[in-house]
């Protein structure tokens, strides 16, 4: 029998590859098989990742285009999909701003949802408009804790990542029955350079790290078999569903 979890001969494309769980799920998708189309704010950057995907012995190509602009999202995924067949979508970039609600600015609010959410729109209705003339495709979402709960003066993290569960949804009832599955993945405390001021807080690092049950801060690594799972032939009956990976947070 075909190893319900292998990708062979199916492409993916990751946003925000360069570090982080980006770079982890792709590195996991390459593993399982599949090639990559990188996607990072530059290019430059996404280099070396690439190196280490080729070295899998997979096919990794790279693109640059800023998240916060619509223009330039739409004009690069629009190019890729004529010039690739993506049968694989991660959202995964993502940006956070700190702050009381009533110090930070629109420009900030407006920046964040621009690349949690907007972008994560656009890219799943350029690549996923190929996907369902297919009939086939999968869309994995990265949510988060805060797609469920409130967090601390981080309003526009928390409203964008509650939408990105509700678009997950959305599009999910939309395309399922047209061949294209739209799951989210809902990552806890991620050791990453967006929690690094959390990490650098010696009281709030003890008292996050005390409520998760696992005893500590995930690693990158621990979230890509949930996402690698979504993508694969053995999540083919999963749709619409945001699984949480969170060492017991939420159940606590």
């Amino acid at each position: 029998m075909t190893d319900p979890f292998r990708l062979d001969g199916q492409r993916a494309l990751v946003t925000g590859a360069r570090t982080g769980i980006g770079r982890a799920a792709a590195l996991a998708l390459a593993t399982a098989g599949a090639d990559l189309v990188l996607w990072g704010r530059d290019r430059d950057g996404l280099a070396t990742v690439a190196a280490e995907i080729e070295a899998l012995g997979r096919e990794c190509v790279t693109v640059g285009a800023d998240l916060a602009d619509p223009a330039a999202v739409e004009a690069v995924a629009t190019s890729v999909a004529a010039e690739h067949r993506i049968d694989l979508l991660v959202n995964n970039a993502g940006i956070i701003s700190r702050g009381p609600a009533t110090t930070v600015s629109l420009a900030d609010w407006r920046r964040v949802l621009d690349v949690n959410l907007d972008a994560a729109f656009l890219l799943a209705r350029c690549l996923g408009a190929p996907m369902l003339e297919r009939g086939a495709g999968r869309i994995v979402n990265i949510a988060s804790l805060l797609s469920f709960q409130a967090g601390v003066n981080v309003g526009s993290y928390a409203a964008s990542k509650h939408a990105v569960v509700g678009l997950t949804k959305a599009l999910s009832t939309e395309w399922a029955g047209l061949g294209v599955g739209v799951n989210a993945v809902a990552p806890g405390y991620v050791a990453t350079a967006n929690t690094a001021a959390l990490r650098a807080d010696a009281a709030r690092n003890h008292a996050i790290t005390e409520r998760i049950p696992i005893g500590r801060w995930a690693e990158p690594a621990d979230i890509t078999g949930a996402i690698v799972f979504l993508c694969s032939p053995a999540a083919a009956y999963v749709h619409g569903h945001v699984l949480v990976v969170d060492g017991g947070w939420l159940a606590r």
